[in-house]
């Protein structure tokens, strides 16, 4: 039979006995223990929805061999009635780890170091970054020269650009005027040298020399005269010399139709040969020039020539590495003529003449006339420091 099918036709069983507990379909007789009940012990006539005992259940299939009921619990084993638990429950397997109430503490310790090791990294690395952007923006400061200068470094405009007396340079290079690199500081002055095309100044040790190619471009001067030479005055400079003949000049005055004094090197016999010499006529003749003439001029090699006017005795002098050379010369007086102050060149019947080849520094002038013991002391760099130059370039 199968589920939904009708079941089979059986013959309903003989009414039970008056007395009896009744059955299916029969008048009930007197109560019995049953479904709905109070439970009492089974009897063999069974209640209301138990199969009788002494016959099938119509509502249920006939018992197939080897085929389980799928709609019916399997059997359960017989046990006994005082031993429904043959032993104890086993005890839980314990926990591998701890309570789960209980915190990780050593994880979450080990979390904290990591972000604070995070942090301080992130923090190290801002930090290195703001020190190259300052080191980047100190370093572009210093090649600028922002910053380094102060109201005094500016450069005096009355004066062709020349700063006040005592003050720094531009960059690295102290012996040129703050914000002018064309223009030689005056250290003790206010009369800076303005370079022409193919001068310029580098370094020389601890000090600063102007190289000159020796053509037209090759110079320097002042916006005026720096020299009175109505008074007495020392010019002096210490020279390289590149040339072997020709005239060869490294300090004059004067740009009208010619110097007012020169210091150099001239040609003599072929050869060039180390002079100082002044005008005392107006007209620039060679008649009324006065020269002292010294040894001749040794190429490639530093000379200090230091020159001498005292107005008093009207005498010229002139001196090679701090000793006296040639002869003292007596003269009326020097022409003071017209023009500013000269490095690398002279002017001779309206024409720039003598440019200078090599290089010059420590260019100083004296508002006196040293003495033969002075000279010599200033060579040796022990002069009397209550002697000091009015003008001087190229000396730090």
């Amino acid at each position: 039979m199968s589920f939904g099918t009708p079941p089979p036709s059986n013959e309903q069983p003989e009414p039970a006995p008056e007395g009896g507990s009744g059955g299916y379909g029969y008048p009930p007789g007197p109560p019995v223990p049953g479904y709905g009940y109070p439970p009492g012990p089974p009897i063999g006539a069974g209640g209301y929805g138990y199969p009788q005992t002494a016959g099938p259940n119509p509502y249920q299939d006939p018992p197939q061999q080897g085929v389980p009921n799928p709609y019916q619990d399997p059997p359960a084993a017989a046990a006994a009635p005082e031993a429904a638990f043959p032993e104890a429950f086993p005890e839980p397997f314990p926990l591998s780890g701890p309570s789960s109430t209980e915190p990780d503490w050593e994880a979450l310790s080990e979390r904290a170091a990591k972000e604070r090791r995070r942090k301080r990294m992130w923090a190290w690395g801002g930090a290195v970054t703001v020190l190259a952007l300052l080191a980047g923006g100190g370093a572009f400061l210093l090649v600028s020269g922002y910053g380094t200068e102060g109201e005094d470094d500016k450069p005096d405009t009355t004066a062709s650009g020349s700063p006040k007396p005592g003050t720094s340079g531009t960059g690295e290079n102290s012996a040129l005027v703050a914000g002018d690199p064309t223009v030689i500081r005056d250290l003790s002055g206010s009369s800076g040298l303005r370079m022409g095309e193919d001068a310029s100044v580098v370094p020389l040790g601890g000090r600063h020399e102007v190289k000159m190619r020796g053509n037209s471009k090759s110079y320097a001067q002042a916006a005026e005269r720096v020299v009175d030479t109505t008074k007495s005055f020392t010019v002096t400079a210490r020279l390289y010399n590149l040339a072997e003949k020709t005239s060869r000049i490294a300090v004059s005055q004067g740009d009208g139709e010619s110097f007012t004094f020169e210091l150099g090197g001239d040609q003599v016999n072929g050869k060039l040969t180390w002079m100082f010499r002044v005008q005392t006529g107006d007209k620039g003749a060679a008649a009324t020039a006065v020269t002292v003439a010294a040894g001749p001029a040794p190429k490639k090699d530093r000379t200090t020539l230091t020159a001498t006017y005292d107005a008093e005795k009207k005498t010229i002098a002139l001196y090679v590495d701090g000793k006296p050379a040639g002869k003292a010369e007596q003269v009326p007086a020097i022409w003071q003529g017209p023009g500013p102050f000269q490095l690398g060149r002279a002017r001779h019947h309206g024409l720039w003449s003598g440019s200078w080849s090599g290089s010059m520094d420590r260019v100083r002038v004296f508002d006196t006339a040293l003495s033969d013991e002075q000279v010599a002391a200033y060579q040796e760099g022990k002069l009397d420091s209550a002697v000091k130059p009015s003008h001087s370039w190229l000396v730090s």
